[in-house]
């Protein structure tokens, strides 16, 4: 086991952007990769939802596909590979020049997505954190032979096969249900209100939050992404004595739906699964519906991307935009009757358990990933007698 810095091993290099980005935007050309185009623990993305004219290309990062990427601004920390060929902003950091005969680009990969959070604890910035090309390029990383690695990436590419399976069928799933609420709703147009209200959560002292397993999770603004499932794995702790002096209404149930109401996330909402106990922080709000039938309604409406940017566009504020419980429940949204609200109930209730108990099985597959990670960059496991 050889010890490196970044910069010894490849070149990191910014993104770059085109400015007025606006005048470079096109519905056709090159694909303009930004955050918003994959989910946190993708391996690779290979769509965008914007374009930039070849005109603008002088003044970016036009990239092959394979080509490893980091997140280094709004939600930083993030590796991606891309899947395609893309033009790449200064909100991201890319890798070239790599010592191919020291390090395994999918074992650093692996070593990112592994060391995110102390990484993301060297970033700086008020209301975005930016990851510095310096701080990656210093970071020190243990590296064993080529063969080690190789045979590590192995084994965790087999755990992410199957991550992204249950994934694509949650998405599959989840498409369906949306398809069977449009069938049902109506085109008149009624608030939120009429269904639920939103709850705000609870203002955790930061001497509260804790990093120490405690079976008692937070969720914060931060575990909240472009996924329709919430990030319950990296979220922080607080003790038994904490949440036992709180009102019930701050405590999650397994399907609640929590959305974010401030800051860079705004807008962005996920729903709550596994066997822990979950407590809702401040800005951050949680459909609290008339009924059950109402309640589902909501959660999956609330789930998808359209929705997620209404909730966007009604932020106010300059440095930091937000919204408030009676901003979301004076949304006004398709009405739907109450035999076809029972009706679709009764449809979406079991796809919807389906989608939960899926995530529970990627939690335990994030985990297993996680726990085998250090391990097997340590060389702790027998690599030849491991199987997934």
């Amino acid at each position: 086991m050889n010890s490196y810095l970044i910069k010894d091993l490849v070149q990191v290099n910014r993104g770059s952007s085109p400015r007025p980005i606006i005048e470079y935007l096109s519905d056709s050309g090159y694909r303009w990769l930004k955050i918003s185009d994959f989910k946190m623990y993708d391996r690779y993305v290979y769509d965008t939802k914007e374009h930039i004219k070849e005109s603008g290309l002088k003044n970016t990062r036009h990239l092959s596909a394979g080509t490893l990427i980091l997140t280094n601004s709004a939600t930083p920390g993030i590796p991606i590979f891309l899947g395609r060929d893309m033009c790449l902003h200064d909100g991201f950091l890319y890798f070239s020049n790599i010592k191919n005969d020291i390090i395994d680009i999918n074992y650093l990969y692996y070593w990112f997505l592994y060391n995110r959070s102390s990484i993301v604890n060297q970033a700086n910035g008020s209301v975005f954190q930016n990851l510095k090309k310096e701080i990656v390029e210093n970071c020190e990383i243990e590296v064993p032979n080529i063969e080690i690695q190789k045979k590590a990436v192995n084994v965790l590419d087999n755990i992410n096969k199957k991550i992204e399976l249950n994934n694509e069928i949650n998405n599959n799933l989840y498409e369906l249900a949306i398809n069977y609420l449009n069938e049902k709703v109506e085109e008149t147009k009624v608030p939120v209100s009429k269904f639920a209200k939103i709850q705000g959560g609870y203002a955790f002292k930061s001497k509260d939050l804790i990093d120490t397993y405690t079976k008692n999770r937070i969720i914060k603004i931060k575990n909240l992404r472009s996924e329709i499932n919430a990030d319950v794995i990296n979220s922080q702790f607080v003790e038994n004595e904490v949440v036992e002096k709180l009102d019930n209404k701050f405590r999650l149930s397994k399907g609640d739906v929590a959305i974010a109401m401030t800051g860079a996330e705004l807008g962005k909402t996920g729903f709550i699964y596994g066997n822990d106990n979950y407590y809702l922080n401040q800005r951050v709000g949680v459909i609290r519906g008339n009924n059950k039938a109402s309640e589902l309604y909501l959660n999956i409406l609330f789930l998808s991307d359209e929705f997620q940017t209404l909730l966007n566009s009604k932020g106010y504020g300059s440095a930091q935009p937000n919204v408030s419980t009676s901003d979301i429940e004076n949304i006004l949204i398709n009405d739907i009757t109450e035999d076809n609200l029972k009706e679709l109930y009764e449809i979406i209730k079991p796809i919807y358990e389906k989608i939960i108990s899926n995530s529970e099985e990627i939690l335990n597959l994030e985990q297993l990933r996680d726990t085998l990670l250090p391990k097997l960059m340590n060389g702790e496991i027998d690599l030849d007698n491991i199987k997934i």
